[in-house]
Order: C-alpha cells, then structure tokens, then sequence
C-alpha cells in the first residue's frame, strides 16, 4: 500500500460515523467564499470610512460560514445534521418552484389574468377577457367573483 493509499484510508477511518458534505455545508463554503470576495473587494475602497468596516463585516461574515461548514462536515450528530441539510433542501425545492411557477406566469400574462385565492392565497388563473366570472377556489372551496 503506497503512502497516498494508507492517508486515504486513515481519512476514511476518520470520516466513520460522521456527517461529510451535503448540500448546505456546500452552500455555506460557496457563500463564506462570495461573502470574503466581497469583502475583499469593498474593504478596499478607500473613498470613506464605511467601505473598509462593511469588507471587514462581510470577510467575518465570510469566516463564520466557513467554521460553520467544518463543524457540519465533521459533526458526529448526523440525525441533527441530516434534519438541517432537509430543512434547507425543502426550502431551496419551495424558492425553485416559486420562481419556475413565476417565469409561466410571465409568459403567459397575455393569454392569462393571474390573481391569489382571498382565501388560501393559492395562484388561480382566468382566461384574458371572460369578464367577470365566479370563481371557486379548488384548494380551499372559497367562491368570489374576480374580472377576466
């Protein structure tokens, strides 16, 4: 076994039983890195006073992402890791769908009046120029009347 092979598998040993990377200690190395950048970008303007204290607010900012991070990649509590990685992904899955939902809308606002539900806030569409028209909401079963 070469010297590259046993640090490999001594890492491996280590790395038992504990959380490693998963899609927020990822997020959180990407976001201390762009938090340091710019840091470093804005401490070095030097036209007042603020710009130097906000690059060091953003570089500390930056640093404790990161420690994070580490303690999440080593941390041996991996249920409470696990339960944080799903929180975070069933978030980042509701802002994706919220974004592809609002990209449809846009593009199809000529065909469509887009309006939310009084009562449950769900996104309900009329064809452009029905007139007024009763609706009842599928979601919550809430009639109201709203114009085409």
């Amino acid at each position: 076994m070469s010297f590259w092979q046993k640090i490999k598998q001594s890492f491996r040993n280590f790395m038992v039983g504990r959380n490693g990377a998963d899609y927020l200690s990822m997020a959180l190395l990407w976001t201390g890195l762009l938090a340091y950048l710019l840091g470093s970008i804005i401490g070095s303007i030097r036209a007042s006073v603020v710009f130097p204290l906000i690059g060091m607010l953003l570089n500390l900012v930056g640093f404790a992402a990161y420690v994070f991070s580490i303690f999440r990649l080593f941390s041996r509590n991996v249920e409470k890791r696990r339960a944080e990685n799903r929180r975070y992904v069933t978030m980042m899955e509701k802002k994706s769908t919220e974004r592809r939902q609002a990209k449809v809308r846009f593009q199809n606002r000529k065909k469509y009046k887009y309006f939310k539900c009084p009562g449950c806030k769900a996104w309900l569409r009329l064809p452009r120029g029905s007139g007024v028209v009763t609706v009842t909401c599928s979601r919550c079963h809430t009639s109201f009347t709203q114009k085409g």
